[in-house]
């Protein structure tokens, strides 16, 4: 084809979420609650955080920024999937489709670093608790954060711009509920090879480097548990610490199967789909309840912010 002569398209129209016939109201009234708590849950945490000095720890810093972005990711693409669901139009404006893609795998990419540095603090925090306070320092911790949210900008830019450049004569509709590169990438022209490999190798060196971290941290974390001598102490600690590790298994596997694959062109994305909703909409869901909410300092803070409200009345 000679995509010199292509008159590009102005919009896309996505083919919306996975669904059973005669269930669509049930469906999407299903993510328009997640949203609400994801919203209320991370929002929550950030707040917190903010509010209670006594929050203002290295750990809590992370997680108010992984509340952030959860937000953020969630927002990206869940109000233009409602708003498309009530019009009865799932057309969204080409340019609109690449800020998108641009903003979803930037919080997507920075996720990654910020479970990272999670999983550094706990390690440091638990195997080397005399020098926690001098290694996270809140100067360390917010160069930290700059560094992850940097390098997932960084991670996707390239990317994303020659996304945005590429033709798009064929056909306008993506198989997907959200502007996901591999699905924008099968019906665009021209040559994709390398925005493909592109987009792999971010996808090896952010997510298994990631993973591999985060993995061997937990691993000496849990050496470390082993050793402790109260037994109410090592069922405490197990049990954050296998609350952690489901989440990470639910985020990498679902990650692991939608964005590690070589070739993309001969792809369906059926399955993908439904993959990607434990990964937008679960996960969001989950991480302030596993991560935050129920740590004994977020509840204490949580009443007394609430506590403060009602006198206040």
């Amino acid at each position: 084809m000679n995509v010199t002569n292509c008159t590009r398209t102005t919009e896309f129209i996505l083919a919306g979420l996975p669904g059973i016939v005669g269930m669509e109201r049930m469906i999407y009234a299903s993510v328009f609650l997640l949203y609400l708590l994801c919203l209320m849950g991370n929002g929550l945490i950030v707040t917190v955080v903010i509010m209670d000095r006594h929050l203002q720890k290295p750990m809590y810093f992370f997680l108010s920024n992984l509340s952030f972005k959860d937000i953020g990711h969630t927002t990206t693409f869940i109000p233009k999937l409602l708003l498309n669901y009530l019009s009865g139009n799932n057309a969204i404006c080409f340019y609109c489709c690449v800020i998108q893609l641009c903003f979803y795998f930037l919080f997507g990419v920075t996720e990654f670093f910020i479970i990272t540095l999670i999983s550094l603090d706990r390690y440091v925090a638990i195997c080397h608790p005399l020098r926690h306070a001098t290694i996270m320092t809140s100067g360390v911790c917010l160069q930290l954060v700059k560094a992850a949210w940097f390098g997932g900008f960084f991670s996707i830019i390239f990317q994303v711009v020659m996304i945005a450049n590429l033709p798009y004569c064929t056909s306008n509709i993506i198989n997907h509920f959200y502007c996901d590169v591999g699905p924008v990438l099968k019906i665009a022209g021209g040559d994709t090879r390398l925005i493909e490999a592109l987009g792999f190798l971010v996808a090896v060196v952010v997510v298994v480097s990631s993973l591999v971290f985060t993995l061997i941290s937990y691993f000496f974390i849990l050496c470390t548990i082993l050793r402790m001598p109260s037994t109410s102490r090592q069922q405490k600690a197990f049990s954050t610490c296998a609350s952690h590790l489901v989440v990470v298994s639910l985020l990498y596997g679902s990650v692991f199967f939608v964005y590690l694959r070589p070739t993309i062109k001969n792809s369906s994305f059926t399955m993908t789909k439904s993959v990607s909703v434990l990964y937008t909409f679960i996960i969001p869901v989950l991480n302030p309840f596993i991560y935050s909410i129920r740590n004994n300092e977020v509840k204490d803070s949580v009443h007394k912010m609430i506590g403060r409200k009602i006198s206040g009345l």
